[in-house]
């Protein structure tokens, strides 16, 4: 089944650091092309293992950069440096956030501005990537689900409240939800 199921939060999985990958095989491989395949159906910019119920450091991305340019890869093991993030509130207008294992939410978020990301692909091969604004959010976002972390883990205490509340409002706590892209409703409208 190419197109995977999107675990939602409060799936332990998601709340666990993903193991390394050691092992660049074919089974690998094909992970890492149904990725892809739910990436693209979710009509997401984003995607990591993790969200498919699979504790490995992988994720993909599939979106434009701030230059206009599509960009598409596969981070594994990945390395994130990033620049310091600002101590100034988040702009809800500038600065919001999605997630597809938190559907049909945003809120607002401070990132950091750029960041370096190191890796390997699903060949073994090296790639790195320096990303800012937009594209940087996105990098950072994935690398916290290979943490462990989801964006609505960080936010600040005015917009943590409101998470509770949607989270409750939601069952976004209870382990064995999911949604399938392509098959479920798009939860964000795309």
């Amino acid at each position: 089944m190419p197109i995977h199921p999107i675990v939602i939060y409060g799936e332990p999985v998601l709340h666990q650091r993903a193991e390394k990958i050691t092992d660049f095989d074919e089974e690998l491989a094909r992970l890492v092309s149904d990725m892809h395949e739910t990436l693209d159906a979710s009509n997401g910019v984003g995607l990591a293992a993790p969200q498919i119920g699979v504790g490995k450091r992988i994720f993909v991305y599939h979106a434009e950069d701030d230059a206009g340019i599509r960009r598409r890869g596969t981070f594994i093991n990945p390395l994130l440096i990033a620049s310091k993030v600002p101590d100034t509130r988040p702009d809800p207008d500038d600065e919001t956030e999605g997630c597809l294992s938190v559907p049909s939410l945003d809120f607002p978020l401070k990132r950091a501005d750029r960041v370096t990301v190191n890796g390997v692909d699903e060949t073994g091969q090296t790639v790195s990537l320096t990303a800012e604004g937009w594209f940087a959010r996105i990098m950072q976002h994935e690398y916290d689900h290979l943490q462990g972390t989801l964006y609505v883990d960080r936010l600040d205490r005015r917009w943590s409240k409101k998470w509770k509340k949607e989270q409750t409002a939601n069952g976004y706590n209870v382990p064995g939800r999911s949604w399938t892209p392509g098959v479920d409703p798009d939860p964000f409208g795309h």
